[in-house]
């Protein structure tokens, strides 16, 4: 569905109603504003935007590869060991 946005006084822009209800997107929430390649503008929730950088990590390290596992490899860099 396409849908029309507003842009007022000092570039703020009036998402529709309707979008804002089925993201469950309230008063105050912090978006994410993203361009992308072809010049396109995406606004996604802050927790949209944690989970797809969470899945961009666990496709290039997988799902086992925690904070504790990258501090223990730097450590092993550092001969911390």
């Amino acid at each position: 569905m396409t849908y029309h946005a507003k842009v007022i006084a000092g570039g703020k822009v009036v998402i529709p109603a309707e979008i804002r209800r089925e993201l469950g997107i309230k008063d105050g929430d912090t978006l994410v504003v993203e361009r992308t390649d072809s010049g396109a503008v995406r606004f996604m929730t802050f927790e949209q935007a944690v989970r797809a950088s969470q899945q961009k990590a666990r496709a290039i390290f997988g799902d086992d590869y925690t904070v504790d596992t990258f501090l223990n490899e730097r450590r092993a860099d550092w001969g911390e060991e």
